[in-house]
């Protein structure tokens, strides 16, 4: 049975126990909601001064002679968000209470708006393969080589030199350049990657909840 207002007098210095049965420690204050009235939270002193206090949902809690059992769990409630006692809970610090009990519409006239965002990732695919392979260019190359020639001279001789006849042909040389290529190593090329980094801009249609007000003009 849920806890009412028919109970606030009981739960006063109630003993609090854990879902497992473990006493936990003792009912300080009671928050009511602040619409409906009905005990939404306590405060429990779970260490030995008075001012250690955590708040604890009676959402799925009974009373028993006394004994307020909770449905968390001790380790749950000692690690409950620190929130201020003095004054009544805000919805900011009532979100926060029940995101950590994992409860939803903690404060009974509070709704949560939720909207959609977007989330990016990556992710790596292939998109072209590459390989080595070479071929045969063929281009036209100059290069300047040194020949020699022989040539006539006239030449004068003594007179008693014996005549030359023409039976005594010179002949003359001269050189001429012969072209032939050869095959040499010039470099090594290998196939190398590297990840050059980019950005890119992306866009997705996403949602958000409004919240409107349905009721009599105040």
């Amino acid at each position: 049975m849920a806890i009412s207002r028919d109970d606030l007098d009981n739960l006063n210095g109630a003993e609090v126990y854990d879902n497992a049965g473990s006493r936990v420690g003792t009912v300080g204050q009671i928050y009511l909601g602040p619409e409906s009235g009905e005990p939404l939270w306590v405060t429990v002193r779970t260490g030995s001064m008075s001012f250690q206090e955590s708040f604890v949902p009676l959402r799925g809690a009974r009373l028993d002679a006394g004994r307020l059992t909770v449905a968390a769990g001790a380790s749950r409630i000692r690690e409950a968000p620190m929130v201020d006692t003095d004054g009544p809970l805000d919805h900011g610090d009532a979100d926060r209470l029940a995101a950590h009990y994992d409860l939803a519409d903690p404060a009974g006239d509070a709704m949560t708006r939720s909207e959609e965002r977007l989330v990016t990732d990556v992710r790596r695919e292939p998109v072209t393969k590459v390989r080595l392979r070479k071929h045969v260019v063929t281009e036209e190359r100059q290069i300047t080589v040194p020949v020699a020639r022989e040539e006539v001279r006239l030449e004068e001789v003594p007179a008693g030199a014996p005549d030359v006849t023409d039976e005594d042909p010179t002949t003359l040389y001269e050189e001429r350049p012969v072209v032939a290529t050869e095959r040499v190593p010039v470099e090594r090329v290998r196939l190398g990657k590297q990840t050059v980094t980019g950005e890119e801009t992306v866009s997705a249609p996403v949602r958000k909840e409004r919240i409107e007000y349905e009721g009599p003009e105040t």
